[in-house]
């Protein structure tokens, strides 16, 4: 079977159709008001010799549909002043009447914009004013089925529109809160990775830098008298340096690794671990303190997170060592267990670092935010982000963190973490 091909009144029809889709709400129901007071004006023309009263009847038929214009603003106003001049019409016995497009439409609007309640009120005043059309002389039953399935398809569309848009609506709501939820755990999500990016660029730069500071303290305290040991203290601040622009480049290859030339990514190494303590050990060793390592239990495979925490736990607590405790020995314990990994830093708080860093600077203001879990820092040891960058570390893994005297004097600093 063949199309149809579409004719000037199929094209005609379409784009006014089209054209008053792309009118503003209120002007779409002035058109659809005048085209239906047209349509009614023209449907009496053909019978205008039929009609008892011609001038009323053309008259009430055009009231039949110009309050359509305000239909979306006040559904049951126009539905009363569009049912009146029906009734009306009616009651007058003029003869032939159009099709009740208008009071449809009306009815159709309060089903669509109103309450349950105006609704139901509504319904019952519409159908008892079609059952007593029905009973005018020239009407029958037949008259009053029709006239009531009529309105009855004109409500249901009503309804219909009303849940779709209340669908529409809900899904736009739903669709808005997901994209705030989204952009929310967007915006957690890039706060946490600003924060693990600060913490290891902290950890590895404090790390170092202290060392070289240290050690500069130390070349100046052994010039111009001991020429050999201060050469070697600028061989250890090279070294130092060395191994912070490594530690630097591999940070920003992986910031970086996404845009990378060719799409290729850059080759770092692998992240710290708990097994690579020892090059952390003989760093401190070199700036003046003893170290000693003791491992309890039986090492096990960490996950990637906890072992970095672990090995940067030890690293920022022994730079702590070098830069606030003055210490001369620092003991550094691993320590396996069922379930969780224990490290544990604790030194003797005195020694000749303190001497020659009180002789090159003046010490450092008390910073309340490096005691975490309520624990008390002295004041020699606060002035930076150390301690709590440990004590995210721990809560990001889920663990256990204890700061404050040794047992047997100095500082000590213990973290207990879950190790599956």
């Amino acid at each position: 079977m063949a199309w149809r091909r579409a004719g000037p009144y199929d094209r005609l029809v379409k784009r006014l159709a089209a054209w008053a889709a792309g009118l503003p709400p209120q002007m779409q129901d002035l058109a659809l008001a005048v085209a239906l007071a047209v349509y009614n004006v023209g449907s009496l023309v053909p019978e205008v010799r039929q009609l008892s009263l011609p001038y009323a009847a053309f008259t009430l038929v055009v009231l039949q549909t110009l309050p359509l214009a305000w239909r979306r603003r006040w559904p049951v106003g126009v539905w009363l002043a569009v049912g009146l001049p029906r009734t009306l019409y009616d009651q007058l016995g003029i003869g032939f009447a159009p099709l009740a497009l208008g009071p449809m439409i009306a009815y159709y609007t309060v089903m669509d914009r109103s309450s349950t309640r105006v609704r139901w009120v509504v319904s019952v005043v519409t159908l008892a004013g079609i059952a007593r059309a029905a009973q005018l002389p020239g009407h029958t039953a037949y008259d009053f089925f029709v006239g009531a399935l009529e309105f009855a398809a004109a409500g249901l569309a009503g309804i219909i529109s009303r849940t779709r848009r209340a669908y529409l609506l809900e899904v736009k709501a739903r669709a808005e809160h997901a994209e705030a939820e989204r952009d929310r755990d967007v915006a957690l999500a890039a706060a946490r990775e600003r924060t693990r990016i600060a913490r290891e660029l902290h950890d590895v730069v404090a790390h170092h830098v202290s060392l070289m500071a240290v050690q500069s303290e130390v070349v100046a305290s052994l010039l111009p008298g001991r020429p050999a040991e201060a050469g070697k203290s600028v061989e250890i601040i090279g070294q130092t340096a060395r191994e912070a622009l490594a530690e630097l480049r591999r940070l920003l290859g992986v910031l970086r690794g996404p845009a990378s030339p060719a799409g290729r990514q850059p080759s770092t190494a692998p992240s710290p671990s708990v097994s690579d303590l020892g090059q952390v050990l003989d760093t401190v060793r070199q700036a003046g303190i003893a170290v000693d390592l003791r491992v309890e239990g039986s090492p096990a495979r960490l996950a990637p997170g906890v072992d970095l925490t672990a090995y940067r736990i030890v690293q920022e607590a022994l730079t702590n060592t070098i830069r606030h405790s003055g210490a001369d020995r620092a003991a550094v314990t691993v320590r396996y267990e069922p379930g969780y990994v224990t490290v544990s830093v604790t030194d003797t708080g005195h020694g000749p670092v303190a001497a020659i860093a009180a002789r090159q600077a003046k010490p450092a203001a008390p910073d309340p935010g490096d005691a975490p879990n309520g624990s008390r820092v002295p004041a020699a040891r606060t002035g930076g982000l150390g301690l709590v960058g440990i004590a995210e570390r721990v809560t990001s893994c889920g663990g256990s963190l204890t700061v404050g005297p040794g047992q047997a004097g100095g500082f000590a600093v213990t973290a207990r973490l879950p190790a599956p």
